[in-house]
């Protein structure tokens, strides 16, 4: 392993207040950011040394900013996995394409986590109304019916109160999609670790988080003993998934806290809005770890 020398570059797909973040940073750590993004205004451009305003499908782009990157990382994932991969052919990728993949398509993301001994709700794969009503015969009610792909802050997704909601639900959604068991639950928390290139693992302090018609409002350090008690099981999975992926920066994983141990939500390949409290809390922030 080659530390990355100070004065390199490092460049951020996304132009958000986590990519703003995370170039603020790097330049505490003496690296420079070249962020390329679409949007006409950046947060990010605040804090990056260079900015590139661009479609992330223009190859010609692409090329000029593998070219100017020593290594690559992304701010979020709701970005086509295509354009990274081809980075990552030119250039260092942390974390890894397959990574991306992996938590951009929710049915894909519950099989990988159930093969590592994660425990997601009950769900099913939906890509009909013949199946949505045979997953909830299966799930049962309430539950929830989300897009197979994408989808954040409750985007992409409506409730099913019972077997009759199942057209209305199809309409709204469509498929192929995922139908989750709604989870009654007291707590919510999550998991963030980082990796190393060398596969070494911290994590931090599990917050307890409050959402608020989908939006992250609160993140609690330290977080009740309920939360604590199911933490290091909840630890341990994000540290294979990590492992399995051959993770290399900051991996966030969401849980409810469930009767008989934590229940998987989702994972987050990047920093996390529920780790902001490192900035201040820690010893290395989040963002720190993650350049």
């Amino acid at each position: 392993m080659t530390p990355l020398p100070p004065g390199s570059t490092i460049g951020i797909l996304g132009g958000g207040q986590l990519g703003r973040m995370l170039a603020t940073a790097a330049a505490q750590l003496g690296y420079h950011t070249h962020v390329l993004a679409p949007d006409q205004e950046s947060v990010a451009a605040q804090s990056a040394s260079t900015m590139t305003r661009a479609d992330y499908h223009n190859r010609i782009v692409l090329a000029d900013f593998a070219d100017a990157c020593d290594v690559v990382t992304y701010e979020f994932e709701n970005i086509a996995v295509e354009p990274v991969e081809w980075l990552a052919d030119r250039v260092p990728v942390h974390p890894s394409p397959r990574a991306l993949r992996v938590a951009q398509e929710r049915i894909g993301e519950k099989r990988f986590v159930e093969s590592v001994g994660g425990r997601p709700a009950k769900w099913a794969a939906v890509d009909s109304l013949a199946s949505l009503r045979e997953g909830l015969a299966r799930v049962g009610t309430p539950a929830v019916l989300k897009t197979a792909r994408f989808g954040y802050d409750g985007k992409g997704q409506v409730k099913i109160d019972a077997p009759e909601g199942a057209q209305d639900a199809w309409d709204a959604i469509g498929g192929p999609a995922v139908l989750e068991a709604f989870v009654p639950f007291e707590h919510e928390f999550s998991i963030l670790i980082a990796r190393g290139l060398d596969g070494s693992i911290v994590r931090y302090a599990p917050p307890l988080n409050l959402h608020r018609d989908a939006i992250l409002r609160h993140s609690t350090v330290p977080a009740p003993a309920a939360v604590l008690a199911q933490a290091d099981e909840a630890a341990a999975l994000a540290e294979r998934i990590a492992t399995e992926l051959d993770y290399v920066g900051v991996l966030a994983c969401e849980f409810f806290v469930g009767a008989d141990g934590p229940v998987f939500n989702e994972m987050a390949p990047r920093v996390h809005n529920s780790g902001h409290w490192t900035i201040e809390g820690a010893e290395c922030s989040q963002f720190e770890n993650h350049i």
